[in-house]
C-alpha cells in the first residue's frame, strides 16, 4: 500500500511519527488537501468502518497527521472514501493505553492488518521502540477484525470489545 499524510505541522515534531516514516520513505507528506491524493481516509468520524473489503478500493492510504482538536475541520476536505478505524488501544508513549488514540503510525500499521498486509504493517512500526507493542497489545482485535468479511461484521466485533470494556469499569 502507498502511505499518505496529510500534515498539518501543529503537533510536536520530535514526537511526530509521520515525519518518522517520511525520513524513511515509507510515506509520503502533503501540505494541502488539494496535494493529497484520493485513497481510504483514515477518518476517526466516519460513519463506516475499515474492513478487508475496502482493500478493493485503491492501494492508497491516507491518515491526517494533526492535533487531535484540529482534526475534525480538516478531514471534511480529504478527498477519497473515508473509514474509522475499530476500537483499538495504542501503545505510543503519549497515550498508552487509551483507545482510539493511535498516531499515524499506528493507524497506517493497524489498517495494513485489517487490509491484510501485515509485513508492511510490522515494517513501518520497527522504526519506533514501542512499536511491536502495538501489534502485541492489539493482536486479538487486529486478528478478528482482519479475518471479517466487511464492515459490519467489523463493527459487531469492536461491540464485543466496547462491552467488555464497560463491564469491567462497573
Amino acid at each position: 500500500m502507498n502511505l499518505h499524510v496529510r500534515y498539518e505541522g501543529d503537533d510536536d515534531p520530535d514526537k511526530c511519527t509521520a515525519r518518522k516514516l517520511a525520513r524513511f520513505d515509507l510515506a509520503e507528506l502533503h501540505r494541502s488537501a488539494g496535494a493529497t491524493p484520493y485513497g481510504i481516509v483514515l477518518n476517526p468520524h466516519a460513519e463506516q468502518a475499515l474492513s478487508p473489503a475496502d482493500r478493493a478500493e485503491t492501494d492508497t492510504l491516507v491518515a491526517l497527521d494533526c492535533s487531535w482538536e484540529t482534526a475534525g475541520q480538516a478531514l471534511f476536505e480529504m478527498p477519497g472514501v473515508h473509514r474509522a478505524l475499530p476500537f483499538l488501544v495504542a501503545a505510543n508513549p503519549v497515550n498508552y493505553g487509551k483507545p482510539f488514540r493511535l498516531n499515524t503510525v499506528e493507524a497506517f500499521a493497524a489498517a495494513l492488518v485489517i487490509l491484510g498486509d501485515r509485513e508492511q504493517a510490522e515494517q513501518i512500526l520497527s522504526k519506533f521502540t514501542w512499536g511491536e507493542t502495538f501489534l502485541e497489545l492489539n493482536a486479538e482485535p487486529l486478528r478478528r477484525y482482519a479475518d471479517c468479511e466487511d464492515s459490519t461484521e467489523v463493527v459487531e466485533i469492536q461491540q464485543e470489545y466496547l462491552d467488555a470494556g464497560e463491564e469491567q469499569a462497573n
